[in-house]
This record gives structure tokens, sequence and C-alpha cells, in this order.
């Protein structure tokens, strides 16, 4: 397979400046764009900021991988007024098998952990948004009640588009709409927040010892999970 191909960095001066409603980012005074070819302009000045630090710190070739907020905002531009519907709908249907309801019967520690680590999480969504969830042991599916669906549905109306891309985003990352709730609300540390989704992994490698590839594996998923926390925060203008 040949490597993909490179593009080389072109421009020279990179700024934000206001456009519209929102701030835009340009490259030699000229709009940068997204991958759809979109004007790639962001809500507030912090997160434009924040794009155009990243086009600025490329080398002689644009490195994608190393833009994330470039790249969340390009995606959700892209998505358009449809992306808000099924974002909506994949956070609820994270909800209904969250990875929080899910319980382990055995070891007595691990379901000591998650109790500990877990039950937060629960009890705080329910006086955050009136959403009481059920909890199950094992795998045995188990439907939430209709009010905790429909309280969050109707949370999920208030965010503008981008902050609710960020909250799915985060849904997929961690496995878990109410730890995603979480981060949008800033209940807990964003650290905190990814590490509750790695508890079972992380009892895991505590009993049985580390794994090289799943330990770079999750290493990247927190670098992606911290860069949405960013994204929402500067989304947010904080």
């Amino acid at each position: 397979m040949s490597d993909p191909v490179r593009i080389k960095r072109i421009y020279k001066v990179v700024s934000s400046m206001p456009q519209g409603e929102g701030y835009g980012v340009m490259l030699d005074g000229r709009q940068a764009r997204t991958p759809a070819r979109a004007a790639l302009i962001a809500p507030t000045d912090g997160l434009a900021a924040a794009v155009a630090a990243e086009w600025d710190a490329q080398g002689e070739f644009i490195e994608r991988q190393t833009m994330p907020l470039t790249t969340l905002l390009s995606t959700a531009i892209d998505a358009g007024e449809a992306g808000g519907a099924e974002w909506r709908a994949e956070i609820l249907n994270y909800l209904g098998s969250d990875l929080l309801c899910y319980r382990a019967e055995t070891p007595a520690a691990l379901v000591e952990r998650q109790r500990q680590i877990w039950d937060p999480y629960i009890e705080w969504l329910d006086r955050e948004f009136g959403a009481p969830l059920a909890l199950a042991c094992g795998v045995v599916a188990v439907a939430q009640p209709d009010v905790a669906v429909s309280q969050i549905r109707r949370a999920l109306e208030g965010p503008a588009a981008l902050m609710l891309f960020g909250i799915y985003t985060a849904t997929k990352i961690s496995g878990s709409a109410v730890l995603a709730l979480a981060l949008w609300k800033g209940a807990w540390p964003a650290d905190d927040i990814f590490a509750a989704s790695r508890l079972d992994e992380h009892f895991q490698e505590q009993t049985w010892g580390a794994d090289a590839e799943a330990k770079a594996r999750e290493q990247q998923l927190q670098k992606d999970f911290n860069a949405v926390a960013e994204f929402m925060r500067l989304v947010d203008g904080a």
C-alpha cells in the first residue's frame, strides 16, 4: 500500500478574525476551509484562536493527526444540520446500554470498585436531570425508565450543534452517555471521567498485568478524550 499523499504547507501567516456570528480562521488572509470546502468558522474567539494555533504549529507538511481541534470543528461543520439529530439519537442509544449501568457480579473487589466510582455519576445524573437509571448485573439487558430517557432527550435539545457533537464524541470514546454528560456539565475533571470509563480495564491490568498494545490504545483514547474536553470548553467560551 502506498503512503498517503502529504500536503505541503504553503501559507505563512495564520490568524483569526470576527466573521458573521463567529470567528474565521485565516491563512495568509484567506479563509481556511474544511475537507468539504466549507468555511472554517468557530463560534467563539477562543476556539478560533486555538484552531489557528494548530495551523500555525505545522511544519513543512500538514500533519492532521496533530490538529485535533481543527478535526473536531471541521467534522461538525461538514455534518451540517442533519448531524444534530443523529448525534442526539446516538447519545440516547448509548444511554440505553450505558457502561455504568452494567455491573460485575464477581469478584467482590471489582463490584465494590464499580460501586465507589460509578454510583456517584448515576446519582449525579438523577440530581442534575431528573433521570434515574436502572442498574443490572452481568450482560442481561435492562430497559431504562421512560422518564430518564425523556429527561435526557429534553436536555439534549439545549446545547448548540458543536457542543452536541462534543457530547456525542465523548460518549463514543468513553462508552457512556452518563460520563459524556458529566463532562459537558463540568461535574468532574476530564481525567477523572476518562479514568472512570476505563475502570474495568484498569482492574484487569492490576490483576493480570499490563499489555503494551492495550496501553498504547488507551493513551491514544485519553488524548482524544482530552481534546474533546478542550473543544467543549472552548465552544462554551470558557
